[in-house]
């Protein structure tokens, strides 16, 4: 009996045993777990430190991705032999002669047509009572009076409210005033310096880190100022057509729209959608309904032309980012830091896919390294010594001198 129990026996204990599977995948969900927890935790304190150091993150954010537009004219420069800061300063002051060209082009057009658009608001409202009174919505006048009663009674019972509003307001030009300051040295210092960085990192991080960290970056800028590039292009084709528009049907402030427009293509899906709205707004009360929905259908063919067209053929070699990301980006990036987290919130997701695909390709090359995937002729890493390879300090150092050269050719990109 015995004889005959004991190949049963080992047959059975030949089987992986069901309680030690169950329990080695409880330990892979378990590790994975507390990895999901240490990941969750690491991006909780990382958004806390931002919040709290959004005050210098913002200039530096900001500062980069206006580098990434002055950085090819400077380099021009330098390339003729103009010194780096003669180079920096000279585009700088482009720059912003440029944004005070504009700014004094759009004020006083606000300031002459102001109020025009102010009498033909009053009386769109008259309209709009007008309409109430009449079918189907017969309202009275003592209806109409009591709703504008209550609505001045809500006003001024929120003065403090509101007046606690204008004190912040007046804070925050101020502060913006002082943000926009820092972010014009920051960029002059990032464009003349910037080719200096790489190899600064090289020295800090060493040549294996380096190597990696130079690729990421390179990288992470390329996007980056295809990304400015790209959307800059089409914002300029939405202004330039919704503009022409504008002026064609005599729409008051059309110039300043054109400009909004312009400023609200860095914004995707949500900053056209914006100046649209603000355009046909102006043309409703201006020019009245008509007139509105024609510049409702200039808007939505202008942009539908740039989302099935424009964007999918010059976005895809610059983001390589899903519609759905996107508009997840901006909205989360709009509802935690508001309109300058919507403006930031495309450039830093591409620059996130951009470290996400870099990781991906080091861990599919990794995979099918031949310690990995043994192939035929192939020999494990492992089996490698020092000893057993006298080359290795050679392959060092050409690796060195490899990095070198990279260094000194990745200056062009930053």
């Amino acid at each position: 009996m015995s004889d005959s129990a004991t190949p049963a026996t080992e047959q059975q204990w030949g089987k992986p045993d069901r309680g030690h599977l169950i329990g080695r995948g409880g330990l892979w969900l378990a590790k994975w777990s507390l990895v999901l927890v240490a990941i969750s935790l690491a991006a909780f304190i990382l958004g806390w430190v931002v919040e709290e150091l959004w005050v210098i993150i913002l200039p530096v954010l900001l500062a980069i991705v206006v580098s990434t537009v002055l950085w090819p004219p400077t380099r021009a420069m330098t390339k003729r032999g103009i010194p780096p800061a003669a180079a920096a300063g000279l585009t700088l002051i482009l720059f912003i002669s440029i944004l005070a060209g504009v700014i004094a082009g759009i004020v006083p057009s606000i300031v002459s047509q102001a109020p025009e658009l102010g009498n033909k608001a009053t009386q769109g409202i008259n309209q709009v009572q007008d309409w109430l009174k009449g079918p189907p919505i017969n309202l009275q006048d003592e209806q109409i009076d009591n709703a504008v009663q209550t609505i001045v009674s809500k006003v001024q019972e929120s003065a403090s409210t509101i007046a606690t509003g204008v004190f912040t307001g007046v804070s925050t030009a101020g502060s913006l005033l002082v943000t926009m300051g820092l972010v014009m040295v920051l960029c002059f210092f990032f464009i003349k310096d910037g080719p200096r960085f790489i190899p600064w990192l090289h020295q800090v991080s060493g040549r294996r880190a380096g190597v990696h960290i130079e690729a990421v970056l390179v990288r992470m800028w390329d996007t980056l100022g295809g990304f400015i590039r790209t959307q800059a292009l089409v914002s300029l084709i939405d202004a330039v057509f919704i503009g022409a528009g504008l002026l064609i049907l005599g729409v008051p402030l059309a110039p300043v729209l054109a400009i909004l427009t312009f400023i609200g293509g860095f914004i995707p899906i949500v900053g056209a959608f914006v100046a649209g709205a603000l355009a046909v707004l102006v043309a409703l009360v201006a020019n009245g309904l008509t007139t509105a929905l024609i510049v409702l259908g200039i808007i939505i063919a202008v942009q539908q032309i740039e989302g099935n067209v424009l964007q999918p053929i010059l976005q895809s070699k610059s983001m390589k980012l899903h519609a759905v990301v996107v508009l997840l980006a901006v909205t989360a990036g709009g509802s935690v830091f508001g309109i300058v987290g919507a403006f930031l919130a495309v450039p830093v997701a591409a620059v996130a896919a951009v470290v996400v695909r870099y990781l991906g390709e080091q861990i599919d090359h990794r995979a099918t390294e031949p310690d990995a995937v043994p192939t035929e002729g192939s020999h494990k890493l492992s089996d490698r010594t020092d000893s057993e390879d006298p080359g290795s300090e050679d392959d060092e150092n050409s690796a060195g001198d490899d990095l070198e050269g990279r260094s000194e050719s990745s200056t062009d990109h930053v």
